[in-house]
Parts: structure tokens; sequence; C-alpha cells
């Protein structure tokens, strides 16, 4: 079975804790330094960063993972337009990575499409005739 796990970081050390914290009291001006260059983060980024650091200085664990538009299977279904139990059995053998929430099963958009690609491209190879079949009878 593909399983795409979000990173999961463990809670900060005492220490470590305590400084940050202190960091970030009444702080919320978040500057990144990448390879020597300062970036200053946009709003919705620093806002992002600051719930990480806040929920690391309180020592909680934290998983990170990205939000591209995650399905159910009952939608992923739909817009493949097979059954449930097909794309439960597909995420199963692994054909469809799945992505577990609890013991709820999430899929990517991304996936689903890629897999629709997949299969339109696996008809076309199997029946090159399909464009001949569109043209009138008699035009050649």
């Amino acid at each position: 079975m593909a399983l795409r796990a979000p990173r999961v970081t463990p809670g900060l050390a005492a220490g470590d804790v305590q400084s940050l914290a202190r960091s970030l009291q009444d702080s919320n001006d978040i500057t990144v330094f990448v390879d020597g260059t300062v970036h200053r983060l946009p709003a919705e980024a620093r806002d992002a960063v600051v719930d990480l650091l806040q929920r690391l200085s309180r020592g909680e664990a934290v998983s990170v993972s990205s939000v591209e538009e995650m399905l159910t299977t009952s939608q992923a279904a739909e817009l493949a337009g097979i059954s449930h139990t097909y794309l439960r059995n597909m995420t199963d053998r692994g054909e469809i990575p799945v992505e577990y929430r609890g013991s709820h099963r999430r899929i990517r958009l991304s996936d689903i499409m890629a897999w629709l690609a997949t299969q339109k491209a696996q008809k076309k190879s199997a029946d090159p005739d399909s464009s001949a079949a569109e043209e009138p009878a008699g035009q050649e």
C-alpha cells in the first residue's frame, strides 16, 4: 500500500521550549534566512510559522503536511467514474496512493487525475484505430 505520511516532529527539550517561548512572547515578526539571504514572510506564511513555533514552544509534537486538495474515497471514486469499493481495493493494492486521517482514507486530487490520465493513455494505445473509426466512411 502506498502511504504518504505527514512529517511529525517531537516536542522540544525543556530548555529549547523556554527559549523559544521567550522569543515569541508578544511578537509575530518572523524573518527567515535562506542561504544568508533575509526573507520577510507574507502574512499567511508568517501566521503558519508562528503557529508552528508556538506549538513547539509549548512542548507539543507537531505534524506538518501539505494541504493539497484531499478527497474522500467517495469523492475520488465519483470523479474517476468507478465504484467506491473498486477504488478502495486499488488503494489496498497500492495502485493509487492514499493517506489515512485516523481510519479514514484520503486521496490527493492530483493522484486521481494522474490515474485517469494513465487510464486514458492505456485505452488510446490499446485501440490505435479509434481515430480512424471517427472518419466518415468513403473518405481516405
